[in-house]
């Protein structure tokens, strides 16, 4: 199980970090370890001290495909959920000056919560979505999938070329604005279109 995710794809978010709008879909991944399922706790990583939230619709991966076309993609996938890409940003902003990977600062443990997958039928339009999270009981993200640069067919068919898409694999496709620290003792509620779909806590 592969865990793929596209960084920079709400212009927003692009904004608030200082970041250049890139021309073709940012893609990094995370391994099988990072991944926090429902009910499970984050534990706040030793090694940084800014450990950013970052709330993103996810898909699930449904069969295998590779070069699979734009038009097509939709029958790849039946099911979404929304996670939280847990960021370490010192670490990513010490990376990123020397021109290293980010995989230190967005693959370690944990580092991918993902709440329970549902049925795509229960939305009329997954390219407008509202989704949100909240810290302690206050708003921090809101965003919809229609400000997204890339739209998740078209990621899906991009990331087909490169890597073999097989059964499982989830695909994290961006997070909006409202990225921010997280401190031990935290409680993070992930919804969409208004329904709690992760509740995650800080240890």
């Amino acid at each position: 199980m592969k865990i793929i995710c596209v960084g920079r794809n709400y212009a927003d978010h692009i904004e608030e970090l200082h970041n250049e709008r890139p021309d073709a879909p940012v893609i990094f991944m995370k391994p099988d370890t990072a991944l926090l399922r429902p009910g499970e706790d984050f534990y706040h990583p030793d090694f940084s001290e800014d450990i950013h939230h970052e709330a993103e619709i996810v898909v699930k991966i449904n069969k295998m495909g590779k070069n699979i076309a734009e038009e097509f993609a939709h029958k790849y996938y039946d099911e979404i959920g929304i996670g939280i890409d847990f960021t370490a940003r010192d670490l990513q902003s010490k990376l990123k000056a020397k021109g290293l990977p980010w995989e230190l600062a967005k693959a370690f443990n944990g580092s991918a919560p993902v709440s329970d997958f549902v049925s795509k039928s229960q939305f009329t339009d997954l390219q407008n979505l509202s989704f949100s999270l909240t810290v302690n009981g206050q708003s921090r993200q809101e965003g919809n999938t229609s400000m997204m640069l890339y739209k998740i067919d078209y990621l899906i068919s991009f990331v087909s070329r490169f890597f073999t898409l097989k059964t499982g694999d989830l695909v994290f496709t961006g997070t909006p604005k409202g990225v921010a620290p997280v401190k031990i003792g935290d409680t993070l509620v992930a919804a969409i279109e208004g329904k709690e779909m992760l509740t995650l806590h800080v240890k």
